[in-house]
């Protein structure tokens, strides 16, 4: 058994064809959902996030321009899973941190804090129940941060909506089953490029190797860009 499952009992997961009331076996909070093992555990999105905060440490001392080394140092660590809503407010906050150290004119501090709060929203399962999975969402939020959006922006708006729409359309080309490590590699790649066309500030954008397929219950390996077949030259450090 790979440690993708329930967080509870380890058993694989199952997803209804409709939303229903469920109670978090970890703190007994009761949101809708549509998503349990087939045990009947649920792990509502505050518990399966417990311990994102610890992220800002990391953000704050960080000095690279490559937001791939950042949210990989993320992915690391002991609070990230490998599938879940983490994933929503690490792409955004890794491109913020190598934004920042690239140039970009912002106040890391405060937009991280916003990061937090707007991804913090986005449920886990939105990629399959939404049609808009959350890292893609993620990169637009980033933009929208940047670039001061808000419903009546004009520029902004448009800069937001393009950026989400890129991640999406890429993450929709590769196709499913989801996978969060996935999705988060392909958000920021076109990020790096989206933020070097429309803001003139160059993050570095490093060849992708996942070191996480191994732990994928549902990993699509050659039919994955990062997967190590579709990379036989390794870089150090890999």
């Amino acid at each position: 058994m790979k440690n993708d499952e329930c967080l509870i009992c380890g058993a694989p997961l199952e997803y209804l064809d409709h939303e229903e009331t469920m109670t978090c076996a970890i703190c007994g909070k009761r949101e809708v959902s549509n998503t349990r093992c087939i045990n009947g555990h649920y792990v509502c999105n505050a518990c399966h996030k417990k311990g994102l905060d610890s992220i800002l440490g990391v953000c704050m001392s960080e000095t690279s321009r490559d937001p791939v080394k950042i949210i990989k140092k993320m992915m690391s660590m002991p609070f990230c899973h490998m599938h879940g809503p983490e994933h929503h407010v690490m792409v955004g906050a890794a491109l913020l941190t190598a934004y920042r150290n690239a140039g970009g004119d912002i106040d890391l501090k405060k937009t991280l804090d916003t990061m937090m709060i707007r991804g913090g929203q986005v449920p886990g399962g939105a990629c399959g129940n939404w049609g808009a999975c959350g890292a893609g969402i993620s990169s637009g939020i980033f933009v929208s941060i940047i670039s001061g959006s808000t419903p009546l922006a004009e520029e902004p708006f448009s800069l937001a909506h393009g950026m989400t729409s890129r991640s999406l359309a890429r993450i929709g080309q590769v196709g499913g089953p989801r996978c969060c490590k996935r999705g988060s590699f392909i958000s920021i790649l076109e990020a790096v490029d989206y933020v070097r066309e429309h803001f003139g500030v160059e993050m570095e954008k490093p060849r992708v190797v996942c070191g996480w397929f191994n732990k994928n219950n549902q990993c699509t390996e050659e039919r994955c860009p990062f997967h190590p077949v579709n990379n036989k030259k390794e870089e150090p450090g890999e």
